[in-house]
């Protein structure tokens, strides 16, 4: 069951705020949310975990759904 406090789950319907790439991580602030891609995530996490009232990185989807080792080896 959802509560005010749990976010719901991240979908392939996200869109990243930045590049419209899957979004990984949503990023409450006190006046809305902005959603983010791994990579852009990186990027601006300096500044939004200053001001975030809670983040939600759900990154660990990428070795799950793509798998640890993908592309090593070739």
């Amino acid at each position: 069951m959802e509560t005010e406090n749990a976010p719901a789950p991240l979908t392939a319907a996200d869109r990243c705020d930045r590049c419209g790439a899957q979004a990984y991580v949503r990023v409450l602030l006190p006046v809305g949310e902005l959603l983010f891609c791994a990579h852009h995530a990186r990027e601006h996490a300096p500044k939004y975990e200053a001001i975030a009232t809670h983040v939600q990185d759900e990154t660990d989807k990428l070795l799950a759904e793509h798998g640890a080792g993908a592309g090593a080896a070739r």
